[in-house]
């Protein structure tokens, strides 16, 4: 009888601790959202007791403004109907294959969508986000055989801190069968208000690759994914203390290739040698990319920077040259005709032309956007260590 009262006790001890969670969810009823149907986007809260709600999303119809002296565009929120149920909701025609974010504005306060748990994370900004399926977006899904990401903690003696990057291993590293193979490394560095986090949660990089070398279309290969801000020791949400005062020019470039790439090739079966070695960035990323290319020529044979552009230095120039003497397989560069780094870009392939420097221009729409990043990476990722 006493054993009874004990699991009695400790059941209801449990549904106790269910019930206050249970709490914070109860009241918001069965809503579907997104919906996607017959041609159709549905998104929908319910908000029984609001007097106006709002959507807004990268999928509503864009006008162009002025955003600090420069012409933007800009999709305006749009009210949501209230039925007899208190869901508010609206529908649009099916948007084009893309990956979108969206949020709700309840009585002037921005809620993420409650019923969607697929959520992305900017810097300290969370969005929910909805993949309309087509062939832009097919690689953006997971592939039915999936590599593995971890979260890897590591000394920086050059920056002074114990930090946090992520590092994937393709399907199959594990397997007992591949334990002499050794995997070719893409090292994809994010861009400013960026994190380890980004490429992975943003720009869908895990399920990119996984998808692309399933196919057959890229090379079974390791992706390393730092954190490209010298004073941070990780993102932002693990609350870890950073350090204080500025960082040396090119501290972070150098940690990657002093701290980062020794650490990977002891740590992980990877090709330590130029040809095993890529380097990609967006932004910030893509001057981190030309600025470890140039400091370090001898490091990598395959440089993607993106959304970045050069202004033509002596000193740039030499370090392209210096690029150019220790020889490289691929210099591919992308870029949106309505990016800001655009002017920057072009800048870049006259400088590469005049040096006789073999590359790409990847010109594409768009601005300064993870839409266009995303594509880039499924682009450039099929022609890595090939």
């Amino acid at each position: 009888m006493k054993k009874l009262l004990v699991l009695a006790a400790a059941l209801m001890f449990t549904m106790s601790l269910g019930a206050q969670e249970l709490a914070n969810f109860v009241g918001g009823g069965s809503v579907k959202s997104p919906e996607m149907k017959d041609g159709k986007l549905t998104l929908r809260i319910s908000a029984p007791y609001a007097t106006e709600v709002q959507l807004s999303g990268g999928f509503l119809p864009t006008q162009k403004v002025m955003y600090n002296g420069a012409e933007v565009d800009y999709a305006a929120p749009v009210d949501m109907k209230r039925n007899d149920q208190g869901v508010w909701e609206y529908t649009l025609d099916m948007p084009a294959p893309e990956l979108y974010t969206y949020s709700f504005t309840v009585d002037g306060v921005q809620v993420n969508d409650p019923a969607n748990v697929l959520q992305q994370r900017d810097g300290t900004r969370y969005l929910s986000i909805v993949i309309v399926p087509g062939e832009f977006t097919e690689n953006y899904f997971e592939a039915n055989q999936r590599g593995n990401l971890s979260k890897v903690w590591f000394d920086s003696p050059t920056l002074g801190l114990n930090r946090r990057m992520y590092v994937y291993t393709p399907y199959g590293y594990d397997d007992p069968k591949n334990k002499k193979v050794k995997y070719p490394v893409l090292y994809l560095l994010h861009g400013g208000g960026g994190d380890e986090d980004a490429w992975s949660n943003m720009g869908r990089a895990c399920q990119i690759i996984d998808n692309l070398i399933e196919k057959g279309l890229a090379e079974p290969m390791m992706i390393v994914m730092p954190n490209g801000n010298a004073n941070q020791a990780a993102a932002s949400p693990l609350m870890v203390a950073n350090k204080q005062g500025q960082s040396e020019p090119n501290a972070y470039v150098k940690s990657l290739a002093e701290d980062i790439i020794p650490y990977i090739e002891s740590h992980y079966r990877v090709i330590a040698k130029k040809s095993g070695r890529a380097v990609a960035g967006l932004s910030m990323g893509g001057g981190h990319t030309t600025a470890v290319t140039g400091l370090y020529p001898d490091l990598f044979d395959y440089i993607c920077p993106m959304s970045c552009g050069m202004s033509d230095t002596p000193a740039n120039r030499a370090a392209l040259e210096g690029i150019k003497k220790a020889g490289y397989k691929l210099y591919w560069v992308g870029c949106g005709d309505a990016d800001f780094a655009y002017p920057g870009t072009q800048v870049m392939d006259k400088m590469l032309t005049e040096l006789d420097m073999p590359h790409t221009m990847y010109i594409n729409g768009g601005g300064h956007t993870w839409s266009n990043w995303r594509h880039y990476l499924n682009t450039f990722g099929q022609l890595l260590f090939k």
